[in-house]
């Protein structure tokens, strides 16, 4: 029994997690090719998964630095 309501709880998480929201954006000639050489260089494979996570970070350290502290 604990299994399926595990089943049904990973299910759930999943559907949280699941990205259906596109995003896009152009670069220019210069940032493109800045991109293809640090993909290159440092064997990326997956550049959505590196360009969202590089987002993502910038977002997550700046509410870090934004946090409102008592002193």
């Amino acid at each position: 029994m604990a299994k399926k309501s595990e089943k049904v709880e990973s299910t759930q998480d999943k559907e949280v997690f699941r990205r259906k929201h596109r995003q896009s954006f152009n670069l220019n000639d210069l940032e493109m090719k800045a991109l293809q050489k640090y993909c290159k260089k440092y064997k990326v494979k997956n550049k959505a998964k590196f360009m969202r996570e590089a987002v993502m970070t910038v977002i997550l350290k700046k509410f870090d630095e934004d946090y409102p502290t008592l002193f």
